[in-house]
């Protein structure tokens, strides 16, 4: 290993016989690590386009916002009394409970905080059917790709 470096340098074993291994064994173990490192790449590949699956019905999340009276207190890109669904997608951006934390936020009736300093119970969304957890999603995952 050379001095000064920072990355993790490992040495071929240059005898394996040496090592106890025989060259059966050292092929199965190079196959063994080939085979970890693609399903590892192959796992990370879906964990990123996983998010790109969920197609979100843009018309349906504002028609949903429209009827619950969300753009009273909410616009898409500047402050109201609640902040911008573009400052929310930022506040949550790349957080891993995003989606969990706005669903409970929008369908508990949990406190929101005013710029001015009082609370109030943020309202429910209603949808129709009632308690549509799609609808719900819709509109959460819209909100976060502001």
């Amino acid at each position: 290993m050379c001095r000064g470096r920072t990355s993790v340098h490992y040495e071929p074993i240059a005898a394996p016989h040496r090592a106890g291994l025989n060259k059966r064994k050292v092929k199965h173990m190079n196959k063994r690590t080939t085979s970890f490192i693609v399903t590892a790449l192959a796992a990370a590949a879906c964990g990123l386009l996983a998010p790109a699956a969920y197609a979100v019905d843009a018309d349906a999340a504002l028609a949903l916002a429209r009827q619950n009276n969300c753009l009273k207190c909410h616009a898409i890109d500047k402050d109201k009394d609640g902040p911008a669904y573009k400052k929310v997608a930022e506040k949550y951006k790349g957080k891993a409970t995003a989606e969990a934390r706005l669903i409970e936020h929008i369908t508990s009736g949990e406190k929101a905080k005013f710029p001015d300093g009082h609370e109030e119970e943020h309202k429910i969304v209603k949808t129709n059917p009632p308690k549509d957890e799609a609808q719900i999603k819709n509109l959460v995952q819209w909100i976060l790709s502001q």
